[in-house]
């Protein structure tokens, strides 16, 4: 189950930088762009990610269990949860807030009513609650990767290309659109890596119950 989530996360963190329609949000075709089932599924897309990604390391800390690197497995799953909870929160408010707000100003002809998205995106406690949420999704995928890397049963290398991609998760907001749906390209790579060490350290774990079960 870790695997499925790690894969189907990375698959939808692509969706995400891809499916969003990015023109000038300043004008009435960037309101329209809110109104889009683009705007809609990009942001979906991304909040299921979101919730799927500390899944996986719930499922990191079930194949460590009994090991020194279960409790930082555990901590990369409790940080991850209440990262994304809080980054969700954000994520939600783009895609209803900005979508009522983008059908009232293409309706009205009024391109002002952008200021209002602008606001309600950069007040300082929404922000606040933003970036909290993306240093403990990076501080997460920094502890998952450390748990793997001490296994000694994955690949060290497997967990760490997703850790630093979700690092610069925040930075990345700042990209050119073709940069940002290439971020999410390396995002899917990395998370299907991890998802591919994880499924193929599990299967002799599920042969041997099943064969205890016999």
């Amino acid at each position: 189950m870790g695997a499925i989530a790690f894969a189907l996360a990375g698959v939808l963190f692509v969706v995400y930088e891809a499916a969003a329609p990015r023109a000038d949000q300043t004008t009435l075709v960037g309101a329209e762009s809110w109104t889009t089932v683009g705007w809609s599924v990009a942001h979906i897309a991304a909040i299921v990610a979101l919730i799927l990604i500390p899944l996986g390391y719930g499922a990191l800390r079930g194949f460590f269990e009994g090991t020194r690197n279960e409790k930082t497995a555990f901590l990369a799953a409790t940080t991850g949860y209440i990262g994304s909870g809080l980054t969700i929160s954000y994520y939600g408010a783009e895609v209803y807030g900005l979508k009522a707000i983008g059908e009232r100003a293409v309706a009205d002809g009024d391109a002002s009513m952008t200021e209002v998205g602008e606001a309600f995106r950069m007040d300082p406690t929404a922000m606040t609650v933003f970036a909290i949420g993306l240093a403990l999704i990076a501080i997460a995928a920094v502890l998952a990767a450390v748990a793997v890397w001490r296994s000694g049963t994955l690949n060290r290398w497997s967990a760490v290309p997703l850790a630093v991609l979700l690092v610069t998760m925040l930075p990345q907001y700042f990209l050119p659109h073709s940069a940002r749906i290439a971020w999410g390209a390396l995002v899917t790579v990395a998370a299907l890596w991890l998802a591919a060490e994880l499924w193929k350290a599990a299967k002799p774990s599920v042969q041997e119950a099943e064969l205890q079960n016999a």
